[in-house]
């Protein structure tokens, strides 16, 4: 029997949101229309905090920039911000917590509504081997070819999350049956679908929303970065 830990990312793992931190970048390095694309990517940042976003109006407007430049420029700013901005912000206590997980066997993944070209080094630099975002359309070879600016798959994002990770675990062999116990963390209220799908679910450093949720069905809270 598999033991399984999931986690979402950002505000999670880490005390930053990794898409809202990534269009800031592209402002801050001129790549994008700062006025613009500044105000843009704040009003779709409270929308996602609020519960009420729109992801697929979202996701033409982020993935617009990466459908502009090739791949290689892409990855070049990415080690860029790798080293400004996430790595600053990995925490002993997010690295304890996956270690705790791995060492004791679990199977460990990351779920995360952001886009898996922002978010694999990310998730790599946790020392986490499996994935599961938001998948983006390449233009021909996977790891060198452009990307079109469209989403491949359905977006990593509320019940969307459920559909995924069952997708994961049949490719795995694996069903929720088939677990002896299944963990997930998050801070979202927007991540309560899989929330109630776990078996252990985690709020971690939760939002005010999902705060409540923890306390009508007494799901204990970790606050990780305090």
């Amino acid at each position: 029997m598999t033991q399984l830990a999931l986690f979402d990312l950002d505000h999670t793992l880490l005390p930053i949101d990794s898409d809202h931190e990534w269009g800031r970048f592209l402002v801050k390095t001129g790549v994008v229309d700062p006025a613009y694309y500044a105000s843009e990517n704040e009003r779709f940042y409270d929308d996602y905090k609020a519960g009420r976003l729109d992801i697929f109006a979202f996701l033409a407007f982020a993935l617009k920039p990466l459908a502009e430049h090739s791949r290689e420029q892409l990855n070049s700013w990415h080690l860029t911000f790798m080293e400004e901005i996430i790595r600053p912000n990995i925490r002993p206590s997010a690295l304890a917590l996956v270690k705790k997980h791995q060492d004791q066997g679990d199977l460990c993944c990351v779920v995360t509504a952001t886009n898996n070209f922002v978010t694999r080094p990310i998730v790599s630099a946790f020392g986490i081997d499996h994935l599961i975002a938001t998948e983006l359309e390449v233009i021909g070879d996977p790891t060198t070819g452009g990307f079109s600016g469209k989403v491949l798959g359905i977006p990593n994002f509320r019940e969307g999350k459920v559909t995924r990770v069952e997708d994961w675990l049949s490719k795995q062999g694996l069903s929720w049956s088939a677990l002896t116990e299944s963990y997930f963390y998050s801070d979202s209220i927007n991540d309560l679908p899989l929330m109630k799908k776990v078996s252990i679910a985690k709020p971690t450093n939760p939002d005010e929303s999902l705060r409540k949720k923890a306390l009508e069905n007494n799901w204990p809270v970790l606050e990780l970065f305090k």
